[in-house]
């Protein structure tokens, strides 16, 4: 099995608790900025953390949950049941040195997305309302996206999230493409995680891991509820006929920028599909 993932360490409660102390390894060895956990909870469940250096965005992935942070009720939050529904999530921001409570209204899968606090922002509600599900690509390249908080939103300081729907027999993140570099604007360092689910949930994606001078060549099947970690390199995902993909991405870096470069060998497909 390799490396770069993380299946879950229980059913019930947290399931993921990836920090960047121990998120290091042996490909991993420079992990310093993403941090990612995930609750599965049952009606009635409470959820509680101090965001401490971090700042989190927490991620309502499915169910509805009364949402506390830094003393003030942000309210029952949750419009989707299933994450399969493919409607924009409910979200909020809590800043670093805060707490935050999640009480369960229904059972509940809650992502908890962090990275360092950086600047001065305060708790806000982030979606469903404002976030739009936009297609990328082309042909089995086409998948669908729910940006929570990438740069055009000033709503953190190092945090971007996306949520992304691949459908059945489409690939994504492709043409393969890596941010792994802090020369800002040409292109910037971000480490990522990726939070798959599958539907219906026995299926099963694929995520290459690469870079271009074959030090690092992970080839890794996912399952329902992995977390597959990208320090470097390549990275697309696929999922076979018979079977969707979700996935709900974290990135963070030495800044809030996305900048990234496609794979030489395959950037003749984003450059037809961009002028197509």
């Amino acid at each position: 099995m390799s490396k770069l993932i993380r299946k879950p360490i229980a059913k019930h409660g947290k399931i993921h608790d990836i920090t960047p102390s121990n998120a290091k390894g042996e490909l991993t060895p420079n992990w310093n900025y993403v941090g990612f956990g995930l609750y599965k909870l049952k009606v009635g469940d409470v959820a509680a953390e101090n965001t401490g250096d971090q700042e989190v965005i927490l991620v309502l992935v499915e169910g509805k949950a009364e949402i506390i942070a830094g003393g003030k009720n942000v309210g029952v939050l949750g419009t989707r049941m299933d994450v399969f529904e493919k409607t924009p999530p409910a979200c909020v921001y809590v800043p670093g040195n805060t707490d935050w409570q999640a009480t369960m209204t229904t059972d509940c899968t809650l992502a908890v997305c962090a990275a360092p606090a950086v600047g001065n922002y305060p708790v806000k509600i982030l979606g469903p309302d404002g976030i739009e599900t936009t297609p990328r690509g082309k042909g089995t390249n086409t998948r669908y996206i729910n940006n929570i908080a990438m740069e055009d939103s000033d709503v953190a300081g190092s945090l971007l999230v996306t949520e992304v729907f691949t459908p059945t027999g489409h690939w994504s993140s492709y043409p393969p493409h890596r941010h792994d570099e802090d020369d800002y604007p040409n292109i910037t360092y971000l480490e990522e995680t990726y939070y798959h689910r599958l539907n219906p949930k026995q299926g099963y994606g694929y995520q290459r891991v690469f870079t271009e001078d074959g030090s690092l060549d992970e080839n890794i099947p996912v399952a329902n509820e992995d977390v597959v970690l990208v320090p470097k390199g390549h990275h697309p995902c696929g999922v076979p006929y018979g079977y969707e993909m979700y996935y709900l991405n974290v990135m963070a870096g030495p800044r809030r920028n996305w900048r990234f470069k496609n794979h030489p060998d395959h950037n003749w497909i984003y450059e037809r599909d961009l002028n197509s």
